[in-house]
């Protein structure tokens, strides 16, 4: 088998589909012979990206993760269409305000813990659920971030407590559906110019990447969203059969070099 036919035969739904790591998830899982439902609340730019890809291996289907009931839906159109689920890639997110807790709204945290979390226990709890019922050894993916690992001064509150959340949430998961031959497993990227950051930090992407917010690795190679959908790729894949509960950090050693112990 070819390294372009990595995922030949199965079927995706990435959700946050529509840009940034979850547009080139899709293309990529494609060109490595999945079918793939992408599943935003973007309609336009989803069907865009779609059309993009090529509607013969990818569709476009309306998915707001904090309803359940749309996740539902999304799963059993990826089976109507395709037949089956084998990957699900949680992906959507949010990154909600960044300020000092003295000021932070808590109407702004629990929208984002709906998304980051809630939204990501309903993705795995159906894509799991058809999976066992199908006897399907499937893979499920979850976006965490390198603040699922840290805080930080005048962070989001929300998004530091969704993804340190959803990263235990990944782990309980994983040791529930592994007799199932399910594997659950997160990835925590460092943060990058994706339109989620851009917008979040008030800045142009090139902004981020030239003000030294976006991190360079040990290398100087700036970290890009086809860079976390190759790990993505990786987890969805049978190259990871051996690799569940795990949260694989993709910073570039950056988290390491600057650590209290690197220090001493």
């Amino acid at each position: 088998m070819s390294s372009k036919q990595r995922l030949e035969g199965k079927v995706a739904i990435v959700t946050g589909g529509a840009n940034g790591i979850g547009a080139e998830a899709a293309r990529l899982f494609v060109e490595n012979g999945a079918l793939v439902v992408i599943a935003d609340v973007n309609d336009e730019l989803g069907l865009q990206v779609a059309s993009s890809i090529g509607v013969d291996k990818v569709s476009y289907h309306h998915c707001d993760v904090r309803d359940e009931k749309q996740v539902e839906e999304t799963v059993a159109f990826a089976i109507k269409k395709y037949g089956s689920l084998d990957i699900m890639f949680s992906n959507a997110g949010i990154a909600g305000s960044l300020c000092n807790i003295l000021d932070y709204d808590l109407n702004d945290f629990d929208n984002t813990i709906a998304v980051n979390v809630r939204g990501a226990a309903a993705c795995i709890k159906h894509a799991a659920r058809v999976m066992v019922e199908r006897k399907t050894r499937g893979s499920i993916i979850c976006t965490a971030s390198i603040a699922s690992l840290v805080g930080g001064s005048g962070a989001g509150h929300g998004y530091t407590a969704s993804k340190h959340g959803l990263v235990g949430l990944v782990r309980s998961a994983c040791g529930e559906l592994g007799a199932y031959g399910i594997r659950v497993n997160s990835i925590s990227p460092y943060v990058m110019a994706t339109p989620l950051a851009c917008e979040a930090l008030g800045m142009e992407a090139s902004e981020v990447e030239s003000a030294g917010v976006a991190g360079a690795n040990l290398q100087g190679i700036v970290l890009k969203p086809i860079h976390v959908a190759q790990t993505a790729l990786f987890l969805a894949s049978d190259e990871s059969a051996y690799i569940s509960g795990h949260n694989l950090v993709v910073d570039g050693g950056l988290l390491a070099v600057n650590s209290p112990v690197s220090k001493k």
